[in-house]
């Protein structure tokens, strides 16, 4: 169990010790989507949902959510963020929103999870302000697109396409 490093050797967990890291900067994007529907796409779009601006309140939601991810996840160091930047655009052929998140941190640890964090709440906001108008929602694809700073480097996601062959 060594291996794991929220995780006692003789048992139990704990939180990282990352004093000793040295404080880099450190940004990450992250992405999702929610799938609508026609309908509520439609309503989406023309800003006629009964709770009110559905993109504007989820991507308040999502910089609230990123400011909060210590307290959400267990384990996870509180970050002091330097600026979070979340988008919602609109996909008219798949009816979804595709939300973007970006966190930037100049720190001992990343801050990978406060981007996902702001997808993960941006989408649940979306979802819960359209469910009125269907329960046919998909929260889909939240993943890292990308991270730099600290020691284990730089990652960017690298999309693999399988082309479909007759």
């Amino acid at each position: 169990m060594s291996d794991f490093t929220h995780v006692r050797a003789e048992g139990g967990v704990h939180m990282v010790d990352v004093s000793a890291k040295s404080e880099t900067l450190r940004t990450a994007v992250a992405m999702g989507s929610v799938i609508l529907g026609a309908e509520a796409f439609e309503r989406v779009r023309e800003n006629t949902i009964q709770k009110g601006d559905v993109l504007s309140i989820a991507q308040i939601a999502g910089i609230m959510g990123a400011k909060e991810t210590a307290r959400l996840i267990p384990l996870c160091h509180q970050v002091q963020i330097q600026g979070v930047d979340v988008s919602l655009t609109l996909d008219s052929n798949a009816h979804a929103v595709h939300i973007r998140a970006f966190a930037k941190s100049q720190g001992p640890t990343g801050v990978e999870m406060e981007a996902l964090t702001a997808v993960s709440i941006a989408a649940l906001t979306v979802y819960d302000m359209c469910k009125s108008i269907t329960k046919d929602l998909r929260i889909d694809g939240i993943h890292l697109l990308a991270k730099t700073g600290g020691a284990s480097g730089d990652y960017l996601r690298t999309e693999v396409v399988v082309e479909e062959t007759a």
